[in-house]
């Protein structure tokens, strides 16, 4: 089985995206068992022509202009040739033994759809101490034991997009899933947004065909973390955009069919819960409200539609 590697940026920081590259360089799977596609995300200044990939026999430059997450991974699913795809962010860097690593677990686990693992931060700058108990919003992922299920809502075991391996029959049912579904564009992040859930989805699709997914300690990348994302004015939006997909994402796949009313009690702990938390906890948690209440708007609409 061979390899599929797809990395889709926007505009992306040309230090970071060099950092990625060169991590590629360095894999100790032989190129001739992988391939490279390099999409251009809609970037204001071309990429083919500022990034030289000559140096892999099997890479390819591919320009999708539509914005978004979504129509880019779904371009790099329908360019790609292997058994295995590999999505990769502008901000990731594999270590060295990342590929071979992939197929080593997809060999030994035949059952598991799409698998990934440990992600571990580098900050640009060091985070300041009042907001280190927020950094879970930045996607890190650090554990030493293997999680694996085909349970649909047991989050400890549903890979993250950075890194995320997924079989070709997983990737080729979310192509179809996305083209028959148009609620799905609402699961997409598109240029600096945090919308998103389009990660969960693909990697959910595994059940869909009968497989299940996992997180493995040996799968290791370092996740490059720009100043920018340690302020609280991101983790506002962060959990805005969170909730909303989160909730969309829920009721996609059966786990909520209708918004949950507070009685009298749960209001009561939770006003309980707001008054012994930080100011910037309760902001957080309005926002969480907010973005939650957004997204069952939208399911409220498309319930109408299907009336």
């Amino acid at each position: 089985m061979k390899i599929s590697v797809i990395i889709c940026t926007h505009n992306p920081r040309p230090d970071y995206l060099r950092r990625v590259l060169e991590a590629l360089k360095m894999q100790t799977l032989p190129t001739d068992q992988w391939e490279l596609l390099l999409i251009d995300n809609a970037s204001q200044k071309p990429l083919a022509s500022a990034w030289d990939l000559s140096w892999h026999p099997h890479a390819r430059h591919i320009r999708e202009d539509e914005l978004g997450v979504r129509p880019a991974r779904v371009r790099g699913i329908n360019e790609s040739t292997s058994g295995l795809v590999v999505f990769v962010d502008d901000d990731n860097v594999l270590q060295s033994g990342y590929l071979m690593e992939c197929l080593i677990l997809a060999d030994s686990h035949p059952f598991i759809g799409a698998l990934g693992g440990q992600i571990i931060p580098e900050y640009e700058a060091p985070p300041r101490e009042d907001i280190k108990p927020y950094l879970f919003y930045l996607v890190i992922r650090e554990f030493d034991e293997v999680r694996w299920s085909n349970l649909v809502n047991f989050h400890e075991t549903t890979p993250d997009g950075a890194g995320m391996c997924i079989r070709r029959e997983v990737v080729n049912n979310y192509v179809l899933l996305v083209a028959g579904d148009g609620r799905r564009k609402e699961l997409d992040r598109k240029g600096d947004s945090l919308f998103g859930g389009e990660d969960t989805d693909i990697a959910l699709c595994s059940r869909r065909v009968g497989l299940g997914t996992g997180r493995f300690p040996s799968l290791r990348l370092v996740h490059l973390i720009p100043q920018t994302r340690l302020t609280e004015r991101f983790f506002l939006k962060a959990a805005f955009c969170g909730a909303y997909t989160h909730t969309l994402l829920g009721y996609l796949y059966g786990l909520r069919k209708h918004q949950q009313k507070d009685g009298l009690l749960a209001r009561g702990l939770f006003l309980v819960r707001q008054f012994r938390c930080s100011h910037f906890d309760r902001r957080l948690s309005a926002e969480q409200q907010k973005g939650e209440s957004r997204a069952w708007e939208l399911i409220h609409k498309w319930e109408h539609q299907t009336v």
